[in-house]
C-alpha cells in the first residue's frame, strides 16, 4: 500500500455525468423521514411533486438512487492512493449550494483529490467534488474527508487541527430526529447498499451489535431538522453544512442535536440520548439565510 502525493494532487479531475427524478428526491425525503405523520402533517413540501422542495443534502445521494436501476453508487477513484479500502472510514461531509436545487434535472460532477494529510497512524484523504448544470453553472460543492486506517506515515503535512469548541452558554435551540428501526432499510435506496446497513451478520463481524444507520443518512436527518425547526420549513435557506462523523446511530435511536446561534452561522453537536448523549456529529457548523 501507498500514497503518492504528487500523483494524488496532480491527478486529471475525473467528470462523471448523472441525473435525477423527482421520483429520487421523495425517496430520499422518505427515507428521512418525511410523511411519518402523514395523518396529521402531510409534509406535502416534502412528500408530493406538486410544489416540491429539494432539501440540500439530497446533493449526497443525486445521481444514486432509483432512477439509475440496479447500478452501484460509483466507486472511489483514488489516483497515486493504493490503500486498503477495508480499512478506511468516513470521517467528515461538507456541503455547499450555490442555488436551489432542481427537483429534477442533470449534471456533471468534477472530482478530485484535494488533500491529502499525515496524521502519522493514519492518512485523511479529502476529495473535493463539484456539481454543474449544462450551462456550466455550480449548483453544489461537496467536501469529504477519508479516514485511512495505517496509511500515514508518508511524509506529507498533518493539516489543520480544528478543536471543537462550544460557546459557554445554554443551547439555543434542541432539535430531535428521531429513527425507525427500518430507517436503513430505506436510506439504503438511495445509492448506498452496504451490507452494513442491512445484513445482521454482516454488522457483528464488522463489531456492531446489529445493522447501524449510515452516516450520512444522520446527515441528512439533521439537515432537516434545521429547516424544520429553525428555517421555517424553508430548505433554500440552508446553504452549507459540515461536520464530522463521531459515532454510530442505531435505526431506532434518536439524534438530539443542540444547536448556538451566531449571526447567520449555526454551531451544532449532535448525540444519541438513548445511550447517554454519545456523540454522533461533531465539529458541525450550518450557514443559513434570513
Amino acid at each position: 500500500m501507498a500514497i503518492d502525493l504528487d500523483e494524488a494532487l496532480n491527478a486529471r479531475p475525473a467528470t462523471r455525468e448523472i441525473a435525477w427524478t423527482r421520483r429520487d428526491v421523495l425517496l430520499y425525503h422518505l427515507s428521512l423521514g418525511a410523511g411519518a405523520r402523514a395523518d396529521t402533517e402531510p409534509e406535502l413540501p416534502y412528500t408530493y411533486e406538486d410544489g416540491l422542495q429539494v432539501l440540500p443534502t439530497f446533493a449526497m445521494v443525486a445521481g444514486q438512487g432509483i432512477s439509475t436501476g440496479d447500478r452501484a453508487a460509483p466507486g472511489l477513484e483514488l489516483p497515486g492512493i493504493d490503500i486498503d479500502l477495508r480499512k478506511i472510514l468516513h470521517a467528515g461531509q461538507a456541503l455547499r449550494v450555490h442555488r436551489s436545487l432542481p427537483a429534477s434535472g442533470t449534471a456533471t460532477v468534477t472530482s478530485r483529490v484535494a488533500d491529502v494529510w499525515d496524521k502519522g497512524k493514519a492518512a485523511v484523504i479529502v476529495l473535493e467534488a463539484t456539481a454543474a448544470d449544462g450551462a456550466g453553472a455550480a449548483l453544489w460543492t461537496t467536501t469529504m474527508q477519508i479516514w485511512a486506517r495505517g496509511e500515514g506515515g508518508f511524509g506529507g503535512e498533518p493539516g489543520p487541527d480544528v478543536a471543537a469548541e462550544l460557546p459557554e452558554r445554554e443551547p439555543d435551540a434542541v432539535l430531535e430526529s428521531p429513527t425507525t428501526p427500518a430507517q436503513a432499510l430505506i436510506y439504503r435506496l438511495n445509492g448506498d447498499m452496504n451490507p452494513l446497513h442491512a445484513d445482521p451478520g454482516f454488522a457483528r463481524a464488522a463489531g456492531f451489535d446489529r445493522p447501524i444507520l449510515h452516516g450520512l443518512a444522520s446527515y441528512g436527518l439533521v439537515a432537516k431538522a434545521i429547516v424544520d425547526g429553525l428555517l421555517d420549513g424553508d430548505a433554500a435557506r440552508l446553504r452549507a453544512f459540515e461536520v464530522r462523523f463521531a459515532g454510530s446511530l442505531l435505526p431506532g435511536e434518536t439524534i438530539r442535536t443542540e444547536v448556538w446561534r451566531d449571526g447567520g452561522q449555526l454551531v451544532l453537536r449532535s448525540t444519541c440520548p438513548e445511550r447517554g448523549d454519545a456523540p454522533v456529529l461533531t465539529h458541525a457548523t450550518a450557514e443559513v439565510t434570513s
